[in-house]
């Protein structure tokens, strides 16, 4: 059994992994809405990846035999300037869920719950990806922000962002779904 303080602060992150899923539906609708069809799935697949991390950390804590709390969430910022500013929003979210998961694997190991520490690695990985994603992303659209479509023509070329190489992630609960 995870230790209480942990079960309580992975509570809390699902919820944040939920409401950064929510942030990257609205950043893709405003760029859905804006006709730049790439950038509108880039996110759109980025909501799904945090939706998916919000239920690894519900599975892992089934597994643990822990209570689980699938809370509400605010809603998320729907209205953007231009188009600089939703990925200046996600590259904070991101910096954001980084220092919450440091966090995490800090409660769990000065719990000595070792179990969760392990668990949490993979977040603390994959928070280095997704943070240098961003920061790469933001770049791009900061440059082509006088012609969008550039934008849109560096991620048809590039592929970016679309790597789901997920090995040695931990379960997801309900599978893939």
């Amino acid at each position: 059994m995870p230790a209480p303080a942990f079960v309580e602060a992975l509570n809390d992150q699902i919820a944040h992994e939920f409401a950064a899923s929510q942030q990257y539906v609205a950043v893709a609708v405003h760029y859905d809405r804006e006709t730049l069809p790439r950038l509108a799935a880039f996110f759109y697949r980025q909501a799904l990846e945090e939706r998916g991390h919000a239920l690894k950390m519900v599975q892992y804590l089934m597994d643990q035999d822990a209570d689980v709390v699938i809370p509400a969430v605010a809603a998320p910022v729907n209205a953007f300037s231009d188009i600089v500013e939703p990925v200046r929003t996600a590259l904070e979210q991101e910096r954001e869920v980084t220092r919450q998961i440091e966090h995490l694997a800090k409660v769990a190991r000065d719990a000595g719950d070792y179990q969760s520490e392990q668990f949490v690695q993979w977040f603390l990985k994959e928070q280095v990806e997704e943070v240098a994603t961003m920061s790469d992303l933001l770049t791009t659209v900061t440059r082509s922000q006088a012609n969008p479509l550039w934008v849109e023509e560096f991620l048809a070329r590039e592929g970016f962002g679309g790597d789901d190489d997920e090995a040695g992630a931990p379960p997801t609960a309900g599978g893939d779904a």
